[in-house]
């Protein structure tokens, strides 16, 4: 889906409105989850911080205008997501895991989808949220992958069974955001993917189906415990004997490599490394500027320091630019959108953890407590090189692929 990008002020207004927003509400997360002793608690405390961004309209800012929501595209997402993501990066992640679980509807689904479906998320009230459910126990970065005839049970393990315009889907999956609902009973709306009928060929295999909550044959087996978004849920569950009309199957059997693919894009990943990187760094220089370690001048002064902020801020530019240039070529429909989306989600990612970890050596011992919030930051930053498809496993295939087509232009980024 071709965007305009918005006029650039539009962009500001929205970015000074995210801004306000991130510190008159999100920046007291913290305050309320951190001390709730599991995941199932602080989770549920977040709903109140994530009723307030959907009454603020930004739910309805990942739905394209198109589809009757306020988006404009790509480039107006990622200016959201940096300033929220600073803001908390926990229920920053509640409302784009909420918009990675419409995306395969959004993208791919038919008129009377979008009217049956997409209705809850276009309101400024309540608490709805969607998941992406794929990730399965044994890893999917081989989703793509046939069985050659070894009998291993290889790509997504996940099935679908057709039976008299009905479906039934049975598997199991894991670190879904959302899966659970508010109340353990599954999200608003679940986009499962799994392989349906009998054909071993994923490529004529592959599907995506909607799923309504609450979902009969959701059952949670394991609250997992990340080790960074302490804040936001992510469970191991399965379904089983969960039935879904034909209707509400995604285009046709076999499109599903192609709507995953599409639905990670990458280049947000980009926009939320900014915004995690920008908060620590905001603590680190004001630090560097304020305390004086015992000496006779505050750090700031002394060039190891200088050097390491220095450095510090040359990433963040960076990988904004990077953002920018990917979300502007996805609204405008460049062939080389794949390309840089996968250049800024592994490069943004990266150095994300490279920055967290050098300003906690501009702090030094004392950032590695959490009554400073850079510890905190860098298990929140951990995540980006590993979720939203892995760096190796996934995105650099995905390059991979790029550099090794005959027809590759190295510079179209350029001329583009």
């Amino acid at each position: 889906m071709t965007t305009t990008s918005p006029p650039r002020s539009e962009q500001a207004a929205l970015r000074a409105r995210a801004r306000e927003f991130a510190g008159d509400v999100l920046a007291h997360v913290r305050d309320v989850t951190d001390p709730l002793p599991t995941a199932t608690e602080r989770y549920r405390a977040t709903r109140p911080f994530y009723r307030q961004m959907v009454e603020a309209g930004f739910l309805r800012r990942l739905v394209p205008q198109a589809l009757g929501g306020d988006g404009t595209g790509a480039s107006t997402t990622a200016v959201l997501a940096e300033e929220l993501v600073a803001g908390d990066p926990s229920v920053a992640l509640h409302l784009f895991a909420t918009g990675l679980g419409l995306t395969p509807l959004m993208r791919a689904g038919s008129p009377a989808q979008h009217r049956r479906f997409l209705a809850p998320f276009l309101t400024t009230s309540g608490t709805p949220v969607a998941s992406l459910a794929l990730s399965e126990p044994g890893g999917t970065a081989n989703l793509d992958q046939a069985d050659p005839g070894t009998g291993l049970d290889v790509g997504l393990r996940t099935t679908a069974r057709y039976d008299d315009g009905w479906w039934t889907i049975r598997g199991e999956k894991q670190w879904v955001s959302h899966a659970t609902g508010w109340d353990g009973a599954g999200p608003d709306l679940m986009s499962v993917v799994c392989r349906a009928g009998d054909d071993l060929d994923p490529r004529r295999s592959t599907a995506v189906f909607l799923v309504p909550g609450p979902i009969e044959g959701l059952r949670i087996t394991d609250l997992l415990d990340p080790l960074g978004h302490r804040a936001h849920l992510l469970p191991r569950f399965t379904l089983t004997d969960v039935r879904v009309p034909d209707a509400d199957l995604i285009g046709e059997v076999g499109d599903g490599l192609g709507i995953v693919a599409a639905s990670f894009g990458g280049a947000l990943v980009g926009a939320c490394a900014t915004g995690v990187m920008r908060a620590a760094f905001d603590v680190a220089l004001r630090f560097a500027r304020t305390d004086r370690r015992g000496g006779l001048v505050p750090v700031v002064e002394h060039q190891g320091v200088g050097f390491a902020l220095a450095d510090a801020k040359t990433r963040i530019e960076a990988v904004r630019a990077l953002t920018r240039a990917a979300c502007a070529a996805v609204d405008s429909g460049s062939p080389s959108a794949e390309e840089l989306s996968v250049h800024t989600k592994i490069f943004g990612s990266e150095a994300a953890v490279q920055t967290l970890v050098e300003l906690m050596r501009v702090i030094g011992v004392d950032s590695y407590g959490h009554h400073l919030p850079l510890a905190g930051l860098l298990q929140d930053a951990l995540a980006y090189p590993l979720f939203s498809g892995g760096n190796n496993g996934f995105r650099r295939r995905r390059l991979h692929a790029v550099l090794a087509d005959p027809t590759y232009d190295p510079w179209h980024t350029v001329d583009g």
